[in-house]
């Protein structure tokens, strides 16, 4: 299994917009791409950091869907107003429970 693991790092008082973006758009379209195993969605209201933790089956499934994320992470970086791009990260999961 392997991970894909992006930072953003948005405005305190746009927290909330980044969960509505992640629940409405992001994960709909997520959830049809073909190994995708689940994830999680981690927010500091504090700072206004977000990440978001997404499992695939293989390394070849999540390597197909690096385009369609794009368009997705502009429009969610634009939801919580982040003007830089996200920190993008490639894991190999080594253990799951």
């Amino acid at each position: 299994m392997f991970a894909r693991v992006v930072t953003f790092q948005g405005k305190p008082d746009q927290v909330d917009a980044g969960i509505r973006n992640q629940r409405e758009q992001v994960l709909p379209s997520v959830k049809k791409m073909s190994g995708f195993k689940g994830g999680y969605f981690l927010v500091d209201r504090k700072s206004g950091k977000q990440m978001a933790i997404a499992l695939w089956d293989t390394e070849k499934d999540m390597e197909a869907s690096s385009s369609a994320m794009g368009p997705l992470r502009t429009q969610f970086a634009k939801a919580t107003g982040d003007a830089n791009p996200p920190t993008v990260e490639i894991f190999e999961v080594a253990i799951q429970p």
